[in-house]
């Protein structure tokens, strides 16, 4: 009665993919059942909002997955809004539409994920061709082993420059979305300007929005 989209169908389904046990109270439970619990209330009621605040506690890798199949296939067929609050960033990433970062109470980042993922780049070679292609931009993290640098650098290459990154046989290396996250929440940190975050810091936790 509380929830006028509820789908019967899908809860059971639910509970027989994720094996909660149907006679046992959910006080005695598990945590990872509890879990199951709260994945299959939130998905079956198919509210027009749903909010799952890091509902893998407790659920071994399989059960993540099976979670996040079973949330794309549901929202596909009822499109709604979901916001999943993670610290498993990278885990989530293929759902992900929106990013939200928080950082007590304050929100420092709010903007599509497609946009976000431009932000940074990874070079990896000789120490001075890497300096050539990061030119003046700001460099997030940087490792050396001997003459081999690994340097992340804010701000996508034009295709000049990824040409001259073959030219002088660099990797030019993805930053995941968990990376990338990391690197600004540093930056973030050593900056301690509150203002940066319009220019695309983080911090931990981080709420990410479908």
């Amino acid at each position: 009665r509380a929830f006028p989209n509820w789908d019967w169908d899908l809860a059971d389904r639910l509970t027989e993919d994720f094996r909660v046990p149907k006679k046992t109270r959910i006080k005695k439970m598990s945590r990872g059942q509890r879990s199951a619990v709260g994945v299959i209330i939130g998905l079956a009621s198919r509210t027009e909002i749903t909010f799952f605040d890091e509902p893998y506690t407790g659920l071994d890798a399989v059960a993540r997955q099976l979670f996040y199949d079973r949330l794309l296939e549901d929202s596909a067929v009822h499109p709604r809004t979901l916001l999943l609050s993670s610290h498993l960033i990278d885990e989530i990433a293929h759902l992900v539409e929106n990013v939200v970062v928080i950082d007590r109470g304050k929100i420092l980042l709010h903007e599509p994920v497609e946009q976000l993922r431009d932000r940074a780049v990874t070079l990896v070679g000789r120490q001075e061709a890497v300096a050539e292609i990061a030119g003046s931009r700001e460099v997030l993290h940087q490792e050396q082993m001997g003459r081999i640098t690994r340097t992340t650098v804010l701000g996508a290459l034009t295709q000049a420059e990824v040409q001259r990154v073959r030219e002088l046989d660099l990797d030019l290396v993805p930053v995941s979305l968990q990376q990338l996250i990391v690197r600004l929440t540093t930056r973030q940190a050593a900056s301690g300007d509150p203002d940066a975050a319009t220019a695309g810091t983080h911090t931990d936790p981080q709420e990410v929005t479908r």
